[in-house]
Formats: structure tokens, sequence, C-alpha cells
């Protein structure tokens, strides 16, 4: 998978950061780090997945 974040407002607005190599735009251009990745529901039924992450981020 791969998530592609994008912040509009803050410190960090127009900024990007991708959860695939964990590398993004703006701020986070060259950033490395980790994310943890928990599943809080999941619902079959109604087709539903709520995912919570926990990125750690260097940037320069």
């Amino acid at each position: 998978m791969n998530y592609n974040l994008g912040f509009t407002h803050g410190d960090y607005n127009g900024s990007s950061l991708c959860l695939l190599g964990l590398g993004g735009t703006g701020v986070f251009r060259f950033a490395s780090g980790y994310a943890v990745a928990k599943r809080v529901v999941l619902d079959f039924k109604a087709q539903l997945v709520v995912r919570e992450f926990n990125v750690y981020v260097s940037h320069y």
C-alpha cells in the first residue's frame, strides 16, 4: 500500500509525505523515518476499515 499525506495548514502547508518509501515534497524532501500502523475498526458488513498511523519523521 502507498499512502500520500498532503498538508494544507500550519508549518507544513504545501508539503506532502509518502508512506511507501517515506519521502516527500517541500520540507519532507529527503525525509527518513518509519510508520507504525494499527487497525482501529474492521467492519466487513459496512465495508469499513479505519487505520491509525504513528509516523516518526526526520527532515532537514
